[in-house]
């Protein structure tokens, strides 16, 4: 559907001509001539309107799609976790397809179902985890809730309910209560859910059902099905550790945060005016990366609390020192944070001339030294084993820390002989007026240093995290 609007154009020409037809999409225009001599010439332009309402949503879908086949390309582990989950319900779902194990589960096979819906995670640990925790949940609510439901028909009919009611409140409000914990929110929250479901289905449907064990029975049967299919697709069927994702993680935060470093430093004190706009790009894309390992706690956590019901697999083992990635996590968070801190100088002012001038190399030598120091520990943590090239980078970056101080001291001793001078004879240009330039670039020069020194020292404190890593996990094999 196109659309058309008029131009006017005033013109010297007192000709009309009729308009000739147009095809659709294509301008046309025609003159008109009036009394006093002039004419006016009109213009049609052709503007496509906006799509109809099936164009609009097919448009979209094919958007959709474009952005699932290119997240599928760089994700594959999400693709085949997809397969696993749908064979996994087509396995569970044989319970309501064959007869004799439809008849075998009493006709509760859609617990089962459920259950893989619910429990089926993305790594071993986090499905291994659900699953215990709603194998174990249901067992203990389902022999609390027998025994409730016997206690209760002792006192006859009429007090029956009342003690089921009084049960489920008091139940119901302490297991609630210790979801609150957060020893029991991290470990066994969903444990602690499952309890009250299943406390309350058994003690609640005992006042109807006639057989009450036997439905307690079905219940736990087609969990532990369920729970069953679940754990042996996830290990035996191309398997996603939880323990490798938090090993890769940690390496990832590690080399994001020297490239960050040595982008920021290099942006700072370097002249990019004539880089090209697909250079600043991917450095851009560096310069930010450290905030990704400022946002990763939350999912350090959880990997650790999953690493730990895994079975040894590759490298790890049931001792492997999971808690120690969390304090490693803590140290790198707060190298990210003086990172953070030296971007704000960055994305503020440009280094003056002062400072590239006198100071650009030992500050990129420093910076470069403490990222060479990080790219070595990423090898140290994959392969859990202390490198022997370690002492020498950490020689390095403390010669060039040395160097910093002494290029300081001497700005300083510069700056104490400078002040018995007059103004122009110290400042920048050789003008009076200009002898705050050189105040403004010692004061961000301070600040520059002070950060890359603490960047060394807190580098040294990741050294000594990794080196204690890697012995532990040595020793535990």
């Amino acid at each position: 559907m196109y659309k058309y609007t008029y131009h006017i154009v005033e013109t010297n020409i007192p000709y009309l001509r009729d308009p000739p037809m147009a095809k659709e999409g294509e301008a046309w225009e025609w003159r008109m001539s009036f009394p006093d001599g002039m004419s006016k010439l009109f213009v049609s332009e052709c503007m496509p309107q906006a799509p109809g309402l099936v164009v609009g949503l097919s448009l979209r879908c094919w958007g959709l799609m474009q952005t699932g086949w290119r997240y599928g390309m760089s994700e594959p582990q999400k693709v085949i976790h997809c397969f696993k989950v749908g064979m996994a319900l087509c396995l569970v779902s044989l319970f309501y397809y064959v007869s004799p194990l439809y008849e075998g589960v009493g006709g509760n096979a859609m617990w089962a179902v459920l259950t893989v819906v619910v429990a089926f995670e993305y790594t071993v640990g986090a499905t291994i985890c659900k699953c215990l925790n709603r194998t174990t949940a249901t067992f203990l609510a389902g022999a609390l809730g027998i025994g409730v439901h016997w206690v209760a028909t002792r006192f006859g009919a009429t007090s029956e309910p009342i003690i089921l009611q009084a049960s489920v409140f008091v139940i119901a409000s302490a297991a609630t209560f210790l979801r609150f914990l957060p020893s029991v929110k991290a470990h066994f929250d969903h444990g602690a859910l499952i309890f009250i479901f299943t406390f309350i289905l058994v003690s609640i449907s005992g006042y109807r059902v006639p057989d009450l064990f036997e439905f307690t029975h079905h219940r736990v049967s087609t969990v532990a099905i369920g729970t069953s299919i679940c754990v042996v697709t996830s290990i035996f069927c191309c398997p996603v550790w939880a323990g490798n994702e938090l090993h890769s993680l940690i390496q990832s935060n590690m080399e994001k945060l020297a490239d960050s470093l040595d982008g920021i430093v290099a942006e700072y004190l370097g002249d990019d005016a004539d880089a090209d706009d697909a250079k600043k790009e991917a450095s851009n894309e560096k310069l930010v990366g450290y905030r990704c390992v400022l946002d990763s706690m939350s999912t350090e956590e959880s990997l650790v609390n999953y690493a730990r019901w895994e079975p040894a697999h590759g490298g790890f083992n049931f001792r492997h020192p999971w808690k120690d990635y969390l304090e490693l996590g803590a140290l790198l968070r707060s190298y990210a944070h003086c990172i953070d801190a030296l971007s704000g100088i960055v994305s503020d002012t440009k280094a003056p001339a002062f400072l590239k001038q006198h100071f650009s190399t030992v500050c990129v030598k420093l910076s470069s030294n403490s990222t060479a120091v990080l790219r070595e520990l990423v090898a140290v943590v994959r392969t859990s084993a202390e490198s022997p090239k370690i002492d020498l980078r950490l020689e390095e970056m403390c010669s060039a820390v040395q160097e910093l101080q002494d290029a300081l001291k001497a700005l300083s001793n510069q700056e104490t002989g400078a002040t018995e001078m007059k103004p122009q004879e110290f400042s920048e240009g050789g003008k009076g007026e200009s002898n705050v330039v050189p105040f403004v670039a010692v004061v961000q020069l301070v600040t520059l240093s002070s950060l890359l020194i603490e960047i060394v020292a807190r580098t040294e404190k990741i050294v000594k995290a990794v080196n204690t890593l890697a012995h532990k996990a040595t020793s535990s094999e």
